[in-house]
């Protein structure tokens, strides 16, 4: 049985460095020398790629190296369970996670690398009043905790960027290069991600993004009008924002046509019965190829009823050739206008492509009103400023995801987005699923939401996906009992584990109460999820729960992993892990079990017997 310890892949996130170099040492086997890299090698096997001048073009910033080795660096912390916050724990695919973005995305890199189509992010806009996360890049971390307090003795927020502050955009572009590089990792290769900004660091986002995705995978800016009317105090009143769109890979990008509207599909109908179904008349002349007349398309087109002749309008030919036209004519695919006699194309609904192209110009999609009177609706006070209204963010869901897939938004706000995908959901029949992830920032004491008894964002977050999934629920009865409507909460934490845990604010402790590795104020299930976690295991896993010999046993996804915390484990708690696995079945099959758990005589007996069963990766903690 091996024990799992400090430093070990599975007692921390993914170790994205060494990840790369095992890539980089696969594609370039050449390059290894005694286990390291040659970097000499590497620049004779890379060739003229290599940019060796002084002067070239590159976007760079005070802090951006920093930055770049703080998204590499793992992470040891984890996320704990709050199934009492939570809706449908058992069931639901959804997650909602409480934390600094930074570390929970580093403990996402695991379980959801890949995984996930759509990213959709609104991030601090850096007026200089918003919040601005200031990492420390020594412990994130213990650096969380600290700022999870955010204001001072006046109540004035510890991490607002001040434009007064001579690094003003490289203080943001610090906070979100890293956050950006981590999220790349996560999303499907034909995944796409969708940015909110404003005018304040919207020129800067689209460098950063063309540094972290590449700038040959830039889709769109797609421009928002946000208010009807543009303010009337300016001399040229700003009333638009941005989102910038980023492929992961733009050659295997997959994306959507927004769904054709029942106005649009008004136009046709079916007067003469045709069995291809509704139809509308189109024209049949064009302009020629490249504005010259194509001389096989132009000739008389004759009516079968009167005998007429028609010719091309003038300076255009027809779509199609004679031979094809007559072959159109006899299918009943032309048709000829009651009123003049002259020839028409039938374009069919049934043969058009089934959706619309979004345009660039968002002038329909909600403004920022709408989305207040949303929060309103539900709360019945102002609790959250500038949310985005779910009106925008169908139209980009619709255009970036369908079926089951899974959402991403780590500045999650008021939880907008996934309000959005529960309403989409119920109005499309698909299973979207969303993970949300936002910083427990307080709420200003003056606030509406203060006064209404939300202390922190995330508070109001959790609380309107419920009251929105309670609405629902009571909207359309049927539906929802097919609709996942719920959402686990989890909470970033230091390490259950005392021999995992890096935070040293805890090494006292660690050093002298070593007999028991969990932390204290820890329980089975809080260990559980962290095992999950740096297993690379999805965290909605189904999980199953059985008592063996008086001890609580957990089987997650179907037996391919089986954790036991209990004390005092004796060998016939692996002879009831063995018969479950018998009884399930799964393809792999891994055993984790407390280090302190048994004597060193049971432990020998207990690896035997699991042995015994074909499972052969057996890990203590």
């Amino acid at each position: 049985m091996e024990q799992i310890k400090q430093g070990d892949h599975l007692s921390q996130s993914e170790n994205i460095v060494e990840t790369n170099i095992d890539k980089l040492k696969a594609l370039f086997p050449e390059i290894v020398t005694e286990g390291k890299i040659d970097f000499k090698v590497l620049q004779e096997v890379l060739g003229n790629e290599l940019e060796e001048g002084e002067e070239y073009y590159r976007f760079t910033w005070a802090g951006k190296a920093n930055a770049r080795r703080e998204a590499q660096k793992p992470s040891t912390g984890t996320l704990r369970p709050a199934p009492e916050e939570s809706v449908d724990w058992d069931t639901t695919q959804n997650l909602y996670i409480e934390g600094d973005n930074l570390e929970v995305l580093k403990l996402l890199q695991k379980s959801y690398a890949g995984k996930v189509k759509m990213i959709y992010i609104d991030p601090p806009y850096n007026t200089g009043k918003d919040f601005v996360y200031k990492d420390n890049y020594k412990d994130n971390l213990r650096n969380y905790q600290e700022i999870t307090g955010q204001v001072d003795e006046e109540g004035n927020k510890l991490s607002t960027n001040s434009d007064s502050d001579g690094r003003f955009h490289s203080n943001w572009l610090n906070m979100m290069y890293p956050r950006l590089r981590l999220a790349r990792n996560l999303l499907k290769e034909d995944g796409v991600i969708f940015m909110s900004i404003d005018d304040n660091e919207f020129q800067n986002l689209i460098k950063l993004a063309n540094d972290v995705f590449g700038e040959n995978n830039f889709v769109e800016n797609l421009v928002w009008k946000r208010r009807a009317t543009p303010p009337n105090d300016r001399i040229i009143g700003k009333n638009h924002e941005y989102l910038v769109i980023f492929a992961k890979s733009i050659d295997k990008l997959s994306i959507n046509l927004q769904p054709r509207s029942e106005k649009l599909n008004s136009r046709y109908s079916n007067p003469d019965e045709d069995p291809r179904g509704n139809w509308v008349a189109s024209d049949l002349s064009a302009n020629g190829k490249g504005g010259r007349l194509t001389e096989s398309c132009i000739f008389d087109i004759k009516n079968p009823e009167t005998g007429k002749l028609f010719s091309p309008p003038a300076n255009k030919c027809w779509l199609y050739n004679r031979e094809k036209v007559e072959m159109l004519i006899s299918e009943n695919r032309i048709g000829f206008r009651e009123n003049s006699g002259s020839p028409f194309l039938k374009r069919y609904l049934s043969e058009v492509r089934q959706g619309s192209t979004l345009a660039t110009i968002l002038d329909n999609h909600g403004y920022s009103q709408d989305s207040a009177k949303e929060i309103k609706t539900l709360f019945s006070a102002d609790v959250f400023d500038f949310p985005k209204p779910t009106k925008l963010l169908k139209t980009i869901l619709t255009t970036g995801t369908k079926d089951d897939e899974i959402v991403l938004d780590f500045f999650s706000g008021s939880a907008s987005s996934a309000v959005s995908i529960l309403e989409l959901n119920s109005q499309d029949d698909n299973k979207r699923r969303f993970i949300q992830v936002q910083l427990p920032e307080q709420t200003d004491k003056n606030s509406e939401a203060f006064k209404e008894g939300y202390k922190t964002i995330t508070e109001i977050g959790k609380e309107r996906i419920r009251r929105a999934s309670k609405k629902i629920a009571e909207e359309y009865p049927e539906k929802a009992k097919d609709l996942d409507l719920g959402f686990k909460v989890f909470k970033l934490d230091t390490s259950n584990i005392k021999a995992w845990d890096g935070n040293p604010a805890n090494l006292d402790e660690s050093l002298f109460d070593a007999q028991d590795n969990v932390k204290t104020d820890r329980t089975e299930h809080d260990v559980l999820y962290e095992i999950l976690l740096k297993y690379g295991l999805d965290l909605t896993l189904p999980i199953e729960e059985q008592q063996i010999e008086g001890k609580t046993v957990f089987s997650v996804g179907f037996g391919a992993l089986f954790i036991c915390l209990a004390d005092t484990i004796s060998s016939k708690v692996a002879e009831g892990i063995g018969a479950w696995k018998e009884e399930l079945q799964p393809e792999v099959c891994r055993v984790v079990f407390k280090d302190t758990g048994f004597t060193d005589v049971e432990k020998t007996n207990s690896i035997q017997i699991l042995k015994r069963f074909g499972i052969t990766e057996i890990k203590s903690i």
